[in-house]
């Protein structure tokens, strides 16, 4: 288990709602990935890699909704900055699985608290 942390730690925590718009390979990433760009309504969109290629195919990731961290510093992986975390677990086959709302059709950059 991690280090307790405050409500105000948690509180500086920027989680939002968003649409996957764009799905590539990522071949100079050093574990499989996709390069992922997402919309998130009236913030934009970002981008972000995600080693999620076990469990999801392009297709399967097109325009489904997906929970992520939007207020993280950019991150170069390879040649390409990754502007979001997109967020999941580690299940017991060593897999990533995204987490999801549970209502479908939620408006993109919902904030989730």
């Amino acid at each position: 288990m991690k280090p307790t942390i405050s409500f105000e730690d948690f509180s500086k925590v920027d989680i939002r709602i968003g649409t996957i718009i764009k799905v590539n390979d990522f071949p100079k990433a050093h574990k499989p990935a996709y390069r992922l760009t997402i919309d998130f309504g009236e913030l934009g969109t970002r981008k972000s890699s995600a080693q999620i290629t076990d469990l999801y195919t392009k297709e399967e990731l097109m325009n489904k909704q997906i929970v992520a961290i939007i207020n993280f510093e950019r991150k170069q992986i390879a040649n390409f900055f990754s502007e979001c975390l997109v967020l999941g677990f580690e299940n017991s086959k060593k897999e990533i699985v995204l987490l999801q709302a549970s209502n479908t059709n939620l408006k993109n950059g919902e904030q989730v608290s």
